[in-house]
């Protein structure tokens, strides 16, 4: 089912707030690794938010799922004090890995294989 006009605008607001919350916790950069929100999609009631999450270059993200969760009444609260004025209910909030990115760079190192047997080939 597609996103309507306003579950986009939600989704939006909630992605930007969200992201200011996360750096100034400290959480886009950690362990020497990056966090960033890739996606939010909010359910057509506008009760429940879905965090996708992208970790690059950190070594265990489960483990940093798991904290960010711990933490998440927190990250809820902390957004109820800056949507709190645009919105009815702070959503509850749902936090995702997004593989997206890993599974660009599988396929880009795929690929690479691939050039590189061709192009082993045609030199034999």
């Amino acid at each position: 089912m597609q996103e309507t006009k306003r579950q986009k605008q939600v989704g939006q607001l909630l992605q930007k707030e969200l992201s200011d919350i996360f750096q100034r916790m400290g959480y886009n950069v950690i362990e020497g690794g990056m966090i960033s929100l890739s996606a939010v999609r909010v359910t057509p009631d506008l009760l429940e938010a879905r965090v996708y999450l992208s970790m690059f270059q950190i070594k265990d993200s489960a483990d940093m799922m798991e904290r960010i969760k711990e933490r998440g009444w927190e990250i809820r609260k902390e957004l109820g004090m800056r949507v709190g004025k645009q919105l009815r209910r702070v959503p509850e909030l749902s936090f995702f890995l997004d593989d997206t990115l890993d599974y660009v760079f599988r396929m880009e190192e795929l690929f690479k294989k691939i050039k590189d047997d061709d192009a082993g080939k045609e030199n034999k």
